[in-house]
C-alpha cells in the first residue's frame, strides 16, 4: 500500500481552489474528494516508512517556516505536527496564547497578519471558537491554514489519522460498518470522521446518550448540506442509541471522550449510568464482527468510556493512532507548503 517516498513528495493533491492547481488549506473533510483523502492516506504510508528508520530526516521541507499556534492545550496534535515538521526538515515553531501578544489583547486577525508579514509558510491553528481556521484561510493571502481543531467544530487531521489506521488494518473503506460512540454533540473528532468515513463509502452508526446524540440531517444540522438530491455522502450515517443494537456486525468501533469542559449538566444521568449503556468493552466488542477493531481519538477516560481490559488488549490501535498522526501531518505539511519546493 505505501508508495516510494519520492514519487509522493512530488505529487500534489490535485483540487482547484482558490486559483491554484491545488489544496491550499485543511478546515474539514466536508469539501474532501474521496480521491484527495485517498491521496492523502497513500503519501502518509510513504511518510509511515520513514518513520521507520533509524535516521528519521529527510529534506523536503528544508526552508519552510510553520508556525503551531495554539489557543488550547493540546499534547497529541501539537507534538506531532512539531514532529512531522522537523522530521521533515521545516523550521518550526511554537506559539501558544498564554506567551504571545494575545494576553495583550491582539485579535486573531493581527496575530495571522503579523505572521504572514514575517513569511511563515503555514499556519496549524487549533482555537475554542468554531470557525476561527476559516477566518484565517479568508484573511491571509500568503499562508496554508491547517485546522488542528476549532471548538465543537472539526479536526480534519485526526479525521485522517482515523482513516489511515482503519485501512491499514481493514483494507477497503467501502461497505464497512463504522460505529462511532460516545459523545457526539460536543465532538469535533467525531464530524470530521463521519465526513471522511463517509466519502470513502462506509456505513456510519452513531450511538450514545440521545441528548449527545444531534441528527446531522436537522435543519441547520452538519449534515444538512450534504442532502442535495444528487450526491449525498452521508446518506449512510444513521443514528442509533442503544449501542448494544449499534455494535452488531461493526468492524470498527471508536469511542470518543465525554467532554465536561463543553457540557452543561443534565446531558446524561451518572457517570454510572453512561458506564452501564455506553461504555465499550469486552462483552459488547463481542456482539461485533469477530475482527472487530477498537479507536479512541484519546484522551480517554479509561474506564469510562472503554474498559481498562479493552483499552490495552489486542483489538485496540489507540496508540498506532498516535504514530499515524505524524504520518498523516507529515503528507499534509508537504502536499500544502512543499509542492515546488525543490526537495526530494
Amino acid at each position: 500500500m505505501a508508495t516510494d517516498t519520492a514519487t509522493a513528495a512530488a505529487r500534489p493533491v490535485e483540487r482547484v481552489l482558490a486559483g491554484t492547481d491545488r489544496r491550499r488549506h485543511v478546515l474539514d473533510l466536508d469539501d474532501f474528494t474521496a480521491d484527495e483523502i485517498t491521496a492523502v492516506l497513500d503519501d502518509a504510508a510513504a511518510m509511515r516508512e520513514v518513520l521507520g528508520r533509524d535516521v528519521k530526516k529527510v529534506p523536503t521541507l528544508r526552508g519552510r517556516v510553520i508556525v503551531t499556534l495554539f489557543y488550547e492545550a493540546s499534547t497529541r496534535t501539537r507534538i506531532s505536527f512539531e514532529e512531522a515538521g522537523k522530521i521533515l526538515s521545516a523550521d518550526v515553531i511554537n506559539m501558544t496564547a498564554t506567551a504571545s501578544s494575545v494576553e495583550k489583547g491582539e485579535s486573531l486577525l493581527n496575530t495571522g497578519l503579523t505572521l504572514q508579514a514575517m513569511g511563515v509558510d503555514a499556519i496549524v491553528v487549533r482555537h475554542p471558537h468554531s470557525g476561527a481556521p476559516n477566518f484565517l484561510a479568508r484573511s491571509l493571502s500568503n499562508v496554508a491554514i491547517i485546522n488542528a481543531g476549532d471548538g465543537a467544530h472539526a479536526h480534519p487531521t485526526q479525521g485522517l489519522l482515523d482513516l489511515y489506521t482503519a485501512r491499514e488494518h481493514l483494507g477497503e473503506i467501502a461497505g464497512r460498518k463504522v460505529v462511532i460512540v460516545g459523545d457526539v454533540l460536543h465532538s469535533r473528532v467525531a464530524r470530521s470522521a463521519v465526513w471522511g468515513f463517509a466519502h470513502l463509502g462506509a456505513e456510519v452508526v452513531l450511538s450514545g446518550p440521545p441528548t449527545l446524540l444531534p441528527d446531522p440531517f436537522t435543519p441547520g444540522g452538519w449534515g444538512a448540506a450534504a442532502d442535495n438530491g444528487i450526491h449525498n455522502p452521508l446518506a449512510n450515517v444513521r443514528l442509533q442509541p442503544d449501542l448494544d443494537a449499534a455494535i452488531e456486525e461493526a468492524d470498527l468501533v471508536m469511542a470518543l471522550r465525554l467532554q465536561t469542559e463543553r457540557q452543561q449538566r443534565g446531558f446524561f444521568p451518572s457517570i454510572r449510568e453512561y458506564i452501564r449503556r455506553w461504555q465499550v468493552n469486552d462483552q459488547r466488542m463481542a456482539q461485533a464482527n469477530a475482527n472487530a477493531l477498537l479507536m479512541h481519538p484519546g484522551p480517554m477516560n479509561e474506564g469510562i468510556e472503554v474498559s481498562t481490559a479493552l483499552a490495552h488488549g489486542e483489538r485496540s490501535l489507540i496508540e498506532e493512532q498516535v504514530t499515524n498522526g505524524v504520518a498523516i501531518r507529515m503528507a499534509l505539511l508537504y502536499q500544502l507548503v512543499g509542492h515546488g519546493s525543490g526537495a526530494d
